[in-house]
């Protein structure tokens, strides 16, 4: 491992530590990534930039020169996102964190309003959201707080952990699983249910910029398989911990299970369109006790999906049409 830091020591813990993760990732994304931090409503002091890189080709210190005073350069052994954003947590030190891949930016205008809520009503978790385009807009309102369980309750959970600011204490133990794709939705409803204020807001605040070489868009039989086997392994371990909860964080939980496990026959469908695939994991399901689907209105797409997945018949026919 190889660590550059140009801070220097014994300042005060700055507000937010910003957990860039990189990977290959061409320096031109990089830049305007760090760029983009640079930029909000916080000063050096208030501000860490923790630039983990995961053990990429090609170093990228001679292409953001001019960004490295302003940032702490930690190179590993490449072990994947788990591993990466884990290594951020032990070694950042800011009261907040919030996570950045290295080809994404921030929207200055909509990030400063979630720094606002951060500084004027210390919350455990800021969720926002993430938009595909530069926005500058900047919303007047927020709803909260609320616990992080009664939030659960009543609200479907957007997974992703670039999605949010939160209190690096609200951690305690918990870390990302390493060695599977779809670490967030394991790892953000166990923060979740950690967090006693949660503020929402409007504000697009994370421009996720698309690139025709992520890994959201391989589609081989390959890795088909391991995105589903993650899946279901993520909604497994996620049930067993609920069932050890007290009554309302594990309603919380099994809310966001049974969301999950219609993600997954959804995603089933959709990536292999294969009725032999879909039923035998459909079985595997029954066998955990997490299909059919629980009879809830959470959602009037969770309702009408449920419905259609109760027979085989509709499952065949999702297959055809979907």
């Amino acid at each position: 491992m190889q660590t550059l830091s140009n801070h220097p020591s014994g300042r005060k813990r700055p507000l937010i530590s910003f957990i860039v993760t990189y990977y290959n990732i061409p320096t031109e994304m990089l830049r305007a990534c760090i760029s983009s931090i640079l930029s909000l409503s916080l000063e050096e002091e208030n501000r860490e930039i923790l630039l983990i890189d995961d053990g990429s080709e090609a170093n990228p210190l001679d292409e953001i020169k001019q960004q490295l005073d302003h940032l702490i350069y930690i190179r590993k052994k490449n072990g994947g996102l788990s591993s990466a954003r884990n290594m951020g947590i032990e070694a950042c030190s800011g009261e907040y964190i919030q996570f950045v891949d290295a080809d994404d930016m921030l929207n200055a205008a909509a990030y400063n309003h979630c720094i606002d809520l951060v500084r004027h009503h210390s919350p455990d978790i800021v969720l926002f959201h993430l938009t595909d385009q530069h926005d500058t807009s900047v919303p007047t309102e927020h709803d909260g707080p609320i616990e992080g369980c009664e939030f659960m309750r009543h609200h479907n959970l957007r997974a992703s952990s670039c999605g949010y600011i939160f209190r690096r204490k609200a951690l305690a133990k918990l870390r990302f699983t390493t060695g599977i794709l779809h670490e967030d939705e394991e790892f953000t409803p166990q923060l979740f249910l950690r967090a006693d204020k949660v503020i929402t807001t409007e504000a697009k605040a994370y421009y996720y910029r698309k690139r025709p070489t992520s890994i959201t868009h391989e589609n081989d039989e390959n890795w088909i398989a391991r995105r589903l086997d993650d899946t279901r392994d993520i909604i497994l371990r996620l049930k067993i911990l609920s069932g050890s909860l007290p009554t309302a964080e594990r309603e919380a939980l099994e809310r966001r299970v049974a969301q999950l496990t219609m993600d997954y026959v959804y995603n089933i469908i959709k990536l292999t369109h294969n009725n032999s695939v879909l039923e035998t994991r459909v079985a595997e399901l029954t066998s955990h006790g997490l299909f059919p689907l629980p009879d809830h209105n959470y959602t009037r797409k969770y309702t009408l999906f449920r419905q259609a997945s109760m027979s085989k018949h509709g499952r065949s026919l999702m297959c055809k049409i979907l």
